[in-house]
């Protein structure tokens, strides 16, 4: 079995935003140990850096991460690609029901690395409540057999934080697929506020924004939930970018109807191509964890975009051993800030997504999942 000493102390690391000159020496480490994996035993990686203009022997030597040449996610719609650690390895999807899929395996350690960093910045956050238990609201697919969606594999882990007293999905599985269950979404609410444990609510933020637009507009009473409830959202909204509602608006809506606070409502951005968690801090910065770095490509030469200018996230990180994924472009257009540009105290550097530069064809989890909406 391969050693990967530097990987596994980076994210041993028990700082999720650490970020000092030690830290620095290594994750450049890390990076050039995986990257040397990859390049010995993953079958073509060692060609693609060559065709990009990056031998092995230069890769041994960086430290400007930007130069190695990424893979675009979408390219894992139209192709495994895989090490001998991803052979058994658990699959994950990205779509819901319609659409391209992205395809994932996911070794233990790669899939292990991941999940701490979770448990790393969700402990920062004191969100690891094990003698409290809660009841869950998810705003995602509600399983039928085995769990391979991506989106459905994260929420499902995220109930591991708080002791489940019950669940409620709002994407009812009825025998053919998944439907929206408005109804159900705003009587389990209610329920829970009589109740009065905390509610932690995960999942599609669209569904969450129309379930208070149904309350609403049906007259439904403002509830008051326990305030250490914790709304944690991930994925998109409505197919049309549009029509998405800024986040600020649903926060405060979420404090007008359900008694939340602001510092009690976060968003989470990432992919089952690339699962490093980015979580908002109580400014809602997404802050770039110290397992990982990020950059903006230009969208049409791919050049790395200076602070403030918008272009391609690209992530780097050496978590993962089971797929040569650990330089990715996403399809999302962001730009970069410094950490000093927050004020939460978090020095690393945070990105803002500005949307998502794909075709109709090129379709998101949270896109496929959010035609299940019916505002008829």
């Amino acid at each position: 079995m391969d050693s990967f000493p530097h990987v596994d102390a980076l994210c041993a690391i028990t700082d999720p935003y650490r970020m000092d000159a030690d830290s620095d020496q290594l994750f450049d480490a890390a990076m050039r140990e995986l990257t040397a994996y990859h390049c010995a035993n993953t079958p073509g990686y060692g060609q693609w850096l060559a065709a990009n203009g990056l031998d092995q022997a230069a890769a041994a030597s960086l430290t400007d991460w930007s130069r190695l040449p990424p893979i675009f996610a979408n390219y894992f719609k139209r192709q495994l690609l895989l090490s001998p650690a991803g052979d058994d390895a658990l699959e994950l999807t990205s779509s819901g029901t319609t659409g391209q899929k992205s395809r994932m395996r996911y070794d233990s350690r790669s899939l292990g690395a991941a999940q701490t960093m979770v448990d790393r910045i969700f402990d920062r956050y004191g969100w690891i409540t094990p003698n409290q238990p809660c009841n869950y609201l998810l705003l995602s697919y509600e399983p039928a057999g085995a769990i391979t969606l991506g989106t459905a594999y994260t929420d499902q882990f995220l109930c591991k934080y708080a002791p489940v007293n019950r669940v409620v999905y709002s994407l009812r599985h009825n025998g053919r697929g998944n439907e929206f269950d408005p109804f159900g979404t705003i009587r389990a609410l209610q329920e829970f506020a009589e109740e009065g444990l905390p509610v932690r609510i995960f999942g599609f933020p669209a569904f969450l924004w129309f379930t208070l637009e149904r309350m609403r507009e049906m007259g439904y009473p403002a509830l008051q939930l326990h305030p250490e409830s914790l709304v944690f959202l991930g994925g998109g909204w409505k197919t049309h970018a549009d029509k998405a509602i800024p986040k600020a608006a649903l926060y405060h809506r979420l404090g007008e109807q359900l008694g939340l606070p602001d510092h009690r409502c976060r968003d989470g951005y990432g992919a089952v191509e690339h699962p490093v968690p980015y979580i908002e801090c109580p400014n809602h910065r997404f802050h770039v964890p110290t397992y990982s770095r990020a950059f903006i490509r230009h969208t049409a030469t791919m050049a790395r975009q200076n602070y403030g200018e918008r272009g391609f996230l690209h992530f780097v990180s050496p978590y993962i051993t089971s797929s040569p994924a650990h330089s990715i472009v996403m399809s999302d257009l962001a730009t970069l800030q410094p950490g000093s540009a927050c004020g939460c105290g978090i020095e690393t550097d945070w990105f803002e997504l500005l949307g998502r530069a794909g075709t109709s064809k090129s379709r998101s989890c949270a896109l496929a999942a959010s035609e299940l909406i019916k505002e008829s």
